[in-house]
């Protein structure tokens, strides 16, 4: 039988040597967990710089934007600096609290601040089973200004998030942290905090966020670039990593595994809104409302600062909320309108300008064409910037060129291409501009305005700013002068022949002898048929008998500026220069009994905490009588009914011109409509005013240029260039009962001398002519 060894005894020397390692082990983890201690501390004691404040969580209403409200209480857009507006955590939907804390911190209601065991487990597998950060670090990080620069940088920071977070957990509840970090959030595309995002990405209240859209936002948390639903490049990661959400929320008993699988299978859908400056609706009113704003703030000082300084309200910090009179539905469906017709009628200019040498330009010669171009180039943005940088005028005008990469403007969306910037000016130059505003005559409250075809690339405003030649719009006021000062009837009759009002009378420098537009003349027509066929030699007649003065008196009363309205008998043919809002306006006392009413815009103001700062209050003065304003529509009902807006009732129609650009025919109106078409020299303005009981709206079409436009009168004219934009606009309007739109007839006053019904004015025995007295 071997022989066993004994089991050898451990020596002194090894087990000293065990104790050694033990003893190390302790020292170093003393060591650094003094080393962390110490970090946090010289962090708290802003040894490595000052600590961010919580002034701006304290005091979140400090940097808000501004809110734009329409009469039907929808968000028209925002003013601000940072697109954010707070919410208070009763607020929030209590999927979007679970989505959150199941997926970013699921011990939240557990720690105070720091979570210990995520810590350990983040530093066991070196992050790759999940980070440590909770949300109050998260909160925390999001108070740093500056992203770190180096990996020294980032640890200091880490250890003063530490910090902050344990004094934000001290301060606040967890509801009220939750509320503070979804609100600084930036989700991108401008929504800087959970309710700019849930109206830019799901165009909802953030309180009505479904779970499957409260958990694309919990996704987004991870980093809202490489997990946003909008982005093309990154709607799969989103997709993923909400379904991720999803799997949490189970995991932590939120939602069974059935709710799990029936949300995994939703597929990833966002109705992006942009709230840019000019992106959106109504881009147009809330560029012009900002002058208004500007106006009102000026007159009305916030108070003073300790120093005894006047401070003003600043619409891009104090949070105030606007409540306009656009009713967001009618301004939809305006723009909507234009967006339908504009597209189509300039597909055909374009057509009809493939042979035209000088397109989009007619009838001037090359140095005309020069002379446009040059004064584009100096009013262009470029022109102004290299100036800026002291280049020479001759090395201004050579980089114009040069191509140059460039974002252009097509009726299918923005194409990124190369040209010339002095190409880029003809190419723009082609396109016809639109202008629209829908007004309640009653009360002056604005319902739409449309000032041009794209915000972005056409700046100019075409309801307030632009003042084009309104044509025969402009003789709806000529007849109602002449029926207020001579009590003329709709059925008296003119002879339809040609009329001189000779030099020197009303304020004539030669004879002026206006033709028909058609060159038709001859017999006898009612001012009803001379209307609304806008017989020139009749308008000479009237303008003879009541002289220019009194129609200038009467626009002047209806709102117009008509500083630059010569006082000469050719305005009755339109030739002044007048904006879509000056022309609404004054329309709009024609059917409020001949009172007008300034146009308004804004109804309240109110500051961030709800106190009201402004109520506007009408503005309203006597011009006509009520029995002259009836009269005035009776005639202009004629348009619509005999004349050159006929083609609102009729379906009949089916040439070419109304195959390509009268879009949205036939109309079918059948209701009681005022209105009148107006068309410039040379086919360069076209003009639509439609007046029912409690609407009036006007739009004009026509070139940035008066050399822009079509060769001939079948498409040039008002009721094929604008009428569309109105009766498509009607239309809608129409169908939504909610809006309370009449269809029924003008309210005839009580006391009406005067015979509209020329049935009834022929058979009670009258003369189809005019009194001696009044025979002109």
């Amino acid at each position: 039988m071997a022989k066993q060894t004994p089991p050898k005894k451990a020596t002194k020397k090894s087990e000293g040597d065990y104790s050694k390692y033990i003893s190390w082990f302790w020292r170093l983890f003393a060591g650094g967990v003094t080393l962390v201690v110490l970090l946090f501390l010289l962090a708290s004691w802003n040894v490595f710089g000052t600590l961010p404040t919580f002034e701006e969580l304290e005091n979140p209403e400090s940097n808000l934007a501004t809110k734009i409200i329409s009469v039907d209480g929808k968000q028209l857009g925002t003013y601000y600096n940072e697109n954010r507006t707070p919410i208070k955590y009763e607020q929030l939907p209590q999927n979007l609290v679970d989505a959150l804390v199941a997926t970013e911190d699921e011990r939240y209601y557990e720690h105070s601040g720091i979570d210990f065991r995520g810590t350990a487990r983040a530093i066991a597998y070196l992050g790759k089973n999940g980070g440590a950060s909770t949300v109050t670090q998260q909160l925390s990080k999001l108070l740093f200004s500056n992203p770190p620069s180096s990996t020294f940088e980032r640890l200091l920071q880490k250890a003063k998030e530490y910090v902050i977070a344990t004094r934000l957990e001290r301060q606040y509840t967890k509801q009220e942290i939750i509320a503070m970090y979804l609100n600084k959030f930036d989700f991108l595309f401008n929504a800087i905090g959970i309710s700019s995002a849930a109206r830019i990405y799901f165009n909802k209240d953030v309180k009505d966020l479904d779970l499957h859209e409260s958990a694309v936002f919990v996704a987004m948390l991870k980093n809202p670039r490489q997990y946003n639903p909008h982005r093309e490049i990154s709607k799969e990661k989103s997709l993923s990593r909400r379904n991720q959400v999803f799997k949490q929320m189970e995991v932590n008993g939120m939602i069974t595994t059935a709710e799990k699988d029936s949300l995994t299978a939703l597929p990833m859908e966002v109705k992006f809104t942009p709230e840019g400056h000019a992106d959106g609706t109504a881009t147009y009113f809330r560029e012009n409302l900002k002058k208004f704003m500007a106006s009102w703030i000026k007159e009305n000082p916030k108070g003073e600062d300790a120093e005894g300084n006047i401070t003003y309200y600043n619409i891009y910090r104090d949070g105030l909320t606007i409540t306009t009179t656009i009713d967001s539905r009618m301004q939809k469906m305006a723009e909507d309108a234009v967006a339908a017709h504009m597209p189509r009628l300039q597909a055909e200019f374009d057509r009809q300008n493939e042979k035209n040498k000088t397109a989009p330009f007619r009838d001037i010669e090359e140095e005309d064409v020069e002379r446009i171009f040059n004064n584009a180039i100096k009013s262009s943005s470029r022109w102004r910037k290299l100036k800026a940088q002291g280049k020479t005028e001759d090395a201004i005008r050579k980089s114009f060129d040069v191509k140059t990469d460039m974002t252009i403007f097509t009726w299918a969306g923005e194409v990124d291409t190369l040209m010339t910037p002095r190409d880029s000016i003809r190419y723009y130059k082609k396109f016809l501009r639109t202008g629209m505003m829908s007004m309640v005559p009653q009360t002056g409250e604005v319902r739409a305005w449309v000032g041009g075809i794209n915000m972005n690339h056409f700046q100019y405003d075409h309801v307030q700013l632009g003042k084009r030649q309104v044509g025969s719009t402009f003789k709806p006021f000529l007849y109602a002068t002449a029926v207020d000062q001579l009590h003329l009837s709709p059925c008296d009759t003119l002879p339809n022949t040609l009329y001189t009002i000779p030099a020197g009378a009303h304020g004539n420098t030669k004879n002026w002898t206006p033709e028909n537009s058609g060159g038709e003349m001859g017999g006898m027509l009612t001012m009803k048929e001379a209307l609304a066929q806008s017989v020139n030699t009749i308008s000479a007649r009237l303008m003879d008998k009541v002289g220019p003065r009194p129609v200038i008196d009467l626009v002047s009363n209806l709102g117009v500026d008509t500083k630059d309205i010569p006082v000469v008998p050719s305005i009755a043919l339109g030739t002044a220069d007048l904006s879509v809002y000056e022309m609404v306006s004054a329309y709009g006392a024609f059917a409020n009994q001949g009172v007008y009413v300034k146009p308004q815009i804004v109804s309240t103001i109110q500051d961030k905490n709800g106190t009201i700062l402004y109520q506007h209050v009408p503005e309203t003065r006597d011009v006509l009588s009520a029995e002259s304003a009836y009269v005035t529509l009776q005639l202009m009902e004629g348009v619509t009914r005999s004349g050159s807006g006929a083609r609102l009732r009729h379906t009949w129609r089916k040439d070419a011109i109304y195959r390509n650009a009268v879009t949205g025919y036939p109309y079918g109106f059948d209701n009681a409509i005022a209105g009148k078409t107006g068309t410039t020299q040379n086919q360069s303005d076209g003009w639509f005013m439609g007046i029912v009981p409690n609407l009036v709206t006007g739009v004009w079409v026509g070139g940035d240029d008066r050399a822009v436009h079509f060769p001939g009168i079948g498409y040039g004219q008002g009721a094929t260039m604008a009428l569309p934009i109105w009766g498509m606009y009607m239309k809608e309007v129409y169908k939504n009962e909610d809006l309370k739109i009449s269809k029924s007839e003008f309210s005839k006053p009580s006391n009406l001398t005067i015979t509209t019904n020329c049935d009834d004015y022929k058979s009670s025995g009258v003369s189809d002519e005019l009194p001696d007295e009044l025979d002109f």
